[in-house]
């Protein structure tokens, strides 16, 4: 698993609890940003239609539909900023 925030590579062995925090970071690691449901243009942005609301997917939640991530080391330096994505859009209508 790779930790959202830092990037750093994880191994989870069982269970990953709402009190686990990342090594590195110390960052938590049962939370939505951690979960290989975890989709954003998915509706509540996870890929389970019963997962309830999580209004910040950053930090630990109670969700029994977790499952860790299942990112390889470099994936997490693939993600784009909102920032990138929107110049990347608006470069696009360049002339």
């Amino acid at each position: 698993m790779l930790c959202h925030s830092c990037g750093s590579e994880i191994k989870v062995e069982g269970f990953v609890s709402r009190a686990d925090d990342c090594p590195s970071c110390r960052a938590d690691l049962h939370c939505c940003m951690n979960c290989g449901n975890y989709d954003p243009s998915a509706h509540n942005k996870c890929r389970e239609p019963l997962a309830e609301w999580v209004s910040d997917r950053e930090k630990a939640n109670f969700c029994d539909l977790f499952i860790p991530n299942k990112l390889a080391a470099g994936a997490g330096s693939a993600r784009k900023d909102s920032g990138e994505i929107k110049k990347s859009f608006n470069d696009l209508f360049k002339k």
